[in-house]
Formats: C-alpha cells, structure tokens, sequence
C-alpha cells in the first residue's frame, strides 16, 4: 500500500484495486491460427482480455471480422457464465469490421465481469455452434512466453 500521500487523497489510496495481467496465455484449444491472445487482465471490477487478428492471405482483401453479443466467459469447472459487457475496437453482429488487405493487423478487446481470484483457466466462448467462432478452451491464466501467429499461404 502506498504512504505518500501528498497527491492523493486517503480515499483513493485506499480504494485502489490490483490488477493481474497475464500476458500471451496458452490454451488448450485455440478457434484458428489468424487469432491471438495478447493478454488478460484482472482486477475487482472487470476482466478484460486483448486479442490480435491477422487477416488471412486466402481472401485477397483479407476478409472480415465480428464478435457475437452473447459472447462470455466460463471458469474451468463451473456453470457459471460472465457475459461480455462491452467490445472495443470489434463490432457486435452482424456489423463487420473489413479489412483493406491479407496479413492486416487488428487488434481488439473484450471487457467481462471481475473473475474470482481464485479462477485458474477459463473457456472464452463467442458461441457454441458449427461455424468459424472465437472459441478458446481451457485458457490458463498464467504468465507464458510470448508465440507467434502463422500466417499460413493459402493460395
């Protein structure tokens, strides 16, 4: 806790939150090899996780991308469900973000309810369907080092 409080008032010294960022987490089961998680963070009020896309080279103009509203995240042995509460810099269906060419890189957020602290792993689940969703299984929120994303030559 802090003590110099020549700045800042004792309320706010005493209402700051701490924030775990794990940053390149692995996952079991990853949606494609365009889509990355950069990071997630974690404090009291919100858990917010950033992702990099890489546009495919197979659509010439790299195609698009979206995220479905009923997005959440699932703690690894739990029914309990923490519904996406906000997206930034990705629009919600059916809107799309575009892209002006293949390799373009994007990056985008989603915001979550705070997660237990005791929570280990968690599903991200954009939607349980057949379809190319952003579904990521068994995500460890740990610290890892950082991968890369293959772009592979779809020609």
């Amino acid at each position: 806790m802090k003590t110099n409080f020549e700045k800042e008032t004792l309320e706010e010294v005493l209402t700051e939150t701490e924030t775990y960022v794990f940053k390149n987490p692995i996952s079991l089961q990853t949606p494609n090899e365009h889509l990355g998680i950069e990071k997630i963070s974690l404090d009291d009020d919100f858990t917010r996780i950033d992702f990099v896309y890489i546009a495919p080279k197979k659509y010439l103009n790299g195609g698009w991308i979206q995220i479905d509203s009923g997005c959440y995240i699932r703690p690894i042995g739990s029914e309990i469900r923490y519904k996406m509460v906000s997206a930034i810099n990705i629009p919600l269906a059916p809107s799309k973000f575009y892209f002006k060419s293949a390799g373009q890189v994007h990056h985008f957020s989603l915001i979550f309810p705070a997660l237990p602290k005791s929570v280990k792993q968690i599903d991200i689940v954009e939607r349980l369907a057949e379809g190319s969703y952003f579904n990521f299984f068994r995500v460890a929120l740990q610290h890892n080092q950082p991968t890369l994303i293959r772009i592979i030559n779809e020609n």
